[in-house]
């Protein structure tokens, strides 16, 4: 029988963290600055551990920093962590995010749950995603039993006997706001929902754009959602009636405003971990699955740049490739990169050779780029056919510069 986890308060952390090793904490908008804060006072006391989870790029906050002998493993690029010890990246699709884990085995979780329920069981809540996934292989764990965490339907959770020790007390989640869509993303949206049909099951990332497609699919009818993501878009499907009966909403992880936070114990909803909602067989099993992601840049081939900018790293890889490699297996199955023409004066179809950072998405990996121009179909197209297409919905002030530059690109072959 488990013994009851002990109750710790405010500076104790290093009675129940053992020092070293690799620690997973909670992230996404299920990120406590409770525990982060315990880490700090600990500080040099943990010794050289290693922390890390799915850190999303102007959301999380927390830097996890327990002095210079400390390190973070982030899967996400952000220019703005700053702390005393290193950080190191890890370019890293979601299945192999989970090879990765799998390997270094943490010693130790720091995990934002629910309060227990009547059968003694805490939720994950906004994050079930490695946390749930990882928990019974590893040998310590410690909870921030938050009573603002909403529990999710789905994964069982963690019994709270399972914790080695927890803190407690109140903590507003991470959010992101509902966004109103501009004119070219209302534009991009329509261009998206005309490829859909009704009974299609869609992955979708956050933002302006997959809120927008969203919206403008309320008036379809049967759709599934399979995405390791859930924004504040799916509240259009939920309420506009666009969702099959029944657990229609899988995800792994919820990022949005309070509204969709207070609306995730849905009957339509069930919350899974990376190991389903990423899992290859399944993604390849489902028939008509829709992978809707956005870009930074896409070149005339069809590469898709999603992680870098002039500014440098921006990102991560993410689920992007796992999604497109199960939407190319789907029977029925099709991949959607939705973006701007431009950014500024800027153009987001450039030449190849042009673009920022590595690509995050090879040219077999889209069917359809999107921007308010139109629709470029690249499926079974030559690098000509291909390179006209995404010129005709570049903006139309590129246009000529581009294919200017596309002919220089073309003598060599």
């Amino acid at each position: 029988m488990m013994a009851h986890p002990s109750h710790l308060s405010s500076g104790t952390l290093v009675s129940a963290l053992p020092p070293g090793g690799l620690t997973l904490v909670s992230s996404c908008s299920a990120e406590s600055q409770l525990l982060s804060g315990e880490v700090a006072r600990a500080g040099a006391a943990l010794e050289d551990m290693d922390f890390t989870g799915v850190f999303i790029p102007g959301l999380n906050a927390a830097n996890w920093d327990a002095g210079p002998r400390s390190r973070l493993t982030s899967f996400f690029r952000d220019p703005k962590i700053a702390r005393s010890g290193p950080v190191r990246f890890l370019p890293l699709c979601y299945q192999d995010m989970g090879r990765f884990l799998g390997q270094e085995r943490p010693t130790a979780l720091l995990a934002m749950v629910s309060p227990p329920d009547k059968d003694g069981m805490c939720s994950f809540g906004t994050e079930v995603s490695f946390p749930a996934q990882l928990w019974p292989d590893i040998p310590v764990r410690i909870a921030h039993v938050n009573p603002d965490m909403p529990r999710t339907p789905g994964d069982p959770g963690i019994p709270f006997s399972a914790f080695t020790a927890y803190f407690e007390g109140a903590e507003p989640l991470r959010t992101i706001a509902a966004e109103m869509p501009d004119g070219p993303s209302e534009i991009i949206a329509d261009h998206v929902a005309s490829q859909i049909s009704d009974g299609s099951t869609l992955q979708l990332g956050i933002g302006k754009v997959p809120d927008a497609v969203l919206h403008s699919l309320r008036n379809h009818r049967n759709l599934r959602l399979h995405s390791g993501l859930i924004g504040n878009g799916v509240l259009h499907l939920l309420n506009g009636g666009a969702l099959a009966p029944g657990r229609s909403a899988i995800g792994g992880v919820a990022i949005g405003s309070e509204a969709l936070y207070a609306a995730l114990g849905h009957a339509h909803f069930e919350f899974r971990p990376p190991n389903v909602t990423h899992n290859p067989a399944l993604l390849a099993g489902t028939k008509r699955l829709v992978s809707i992601n956005s870009a930074m840049e896409v070149d005339l081939f069809g590469q898709v740049y999603a992680e870098s900018s002039s500014r440098g790293f921006v990102s991560g890889p993410g689920g992007a490739s796992d999604y497109a490699r199960g939407a190319r297996a789907s029977e029925g199955g099709l991949r959607i990169i939705a973006l701007p023409s431009a950014a500024g004066a800027i153009s987001r179809i450039v030449v190849p050779g042009a673009a920022h950072g590595p690509a995050s998405l090879s040219r077999f990996d889209t069917d359809l780029v999107v921007t308010e121009h139109g629709i470029a179909d690249l499926r079974l197209a030559d690098y000509g056919r291909r390179a006209a297409a995404l010129i005709a919905i570049a903006a139309p002030a590129h246009r000529e510069a581009l294919e200017r530059a596309w002919r220089d690109v073309a003598r060599a072959f």
